[in-house]
């Protein structure tokens, strides 16, 4: 294969990784808003469960890229690199596994305590901060793909978006929703609402600030050229790290703001 036919094909693989993000995002964006949609006229439980499981699908084999775990390694040497990624990969998995038992936890005594109703939350906010989460995680792809290529330059611009957007969610719902909350007389010590709403929204808040943190020390190791296209795993873990944050907020987004009777 000749220089030029591999810039070429290179060139290719780029525009075709990148589009694939976009169109990706424009489907999770078509499906949040038809989850919004289903909410205010009928607030079908099963149209809004159809729609949540829709967008996880496409978030974790597109953006989290699950089937990178089934990739084969030919080299068998264990201190390769090859093989020390791919044990990476599957010890980062595990953990998010384990992790998504807790959040799994907490989802189900959502139903638990409050059946088909839900806490009186401000629904226009609740779609804000979703939606800036939902275009943090196109960044992030979108930062990780221009790594795989080699655009430096790209990654960090586009990492710095998706730390910037994580940082609004976080203020959104810490330092706009929680207050407007109490301020509605949901509380922690107040109601069975209160306590899971606080629960559930301050674990995943946690998350989303260790997530931040991660993003930080890979934005100064890309500032340092510390990555290079056939070595960023700390790249890939954060954004399948940050991606995870995002699927889990996709099943809570419609559990506390969309699904049942607000109480």
């Amino acid at each position: 294969m000749t220089h030029a036919h591999t810039s070429q094909h290179s060139t290719h693989v780029s525009k075709d990784a990148l589009f694939q993000g976009v169109v990706i995002f424009v489907l999770l964006a078509f499906l949040t808003a038809v989850e919004f949609f289903i909410a205010i006229t009928n607030a079908s439980v099963l149209l809004l469960s159809v729609a949540a499981l829709l967008k996880v699908g496409l978030v974790v084999y597109y953006y989290m890229h699950v089937y990178k775990l089934l990739e084969d390694d030919d080299e068998h040497d264990h201190t390769s690199f090859a093989w020390k990624l791919a044990t990476n990969r599957l010890g980062l998995w595990l953990f998010l596994l384990s992790d998504a038992f807790v959040f799994g936890g907490m989802f189900v005594a959502r139903f638990n305590l409050l059946g088909f109703t839900r806490p009186h939350l401000n629904q226009e906010l609740g779609l804000v901060v979703t939606s800036a989460l939902l275009v943090s995680s196109f960044f992030m792809n979108r930062g990780e793909t221009q790594m795989a290529l080699g655009d430096r330059k790209g990654f960090l611009i586009s990492t710095s978006i998706t730390f910037l957007l994580g940082l609004a969610f976080l203020l959104g719902v810490v330092f706009v929703e929680w207050p407007e909350a109490i301020h509605e007389g949901l509380t922690v010590d107040g109601s069975a609402a209160g306590g899971i709403f606080f629960l559930m929204t301050g674990m995943h808040a946690f998350h989303v600030l260790t997530g931040l943190i991660f993003l930080l020390v890979i934005l100064r190791n890309g500032w340092l050229g510390l990555y290079t296209p056939e070595r960023h795993w700390a790249v890939e873990a954060a954004a399948v790290y940050w991606h995870f944050v995002d699927v889990v907020w996709i099943f809570y987004y419609p559990a506390l703001y969309l699904i049942g009777k607000a109480i």
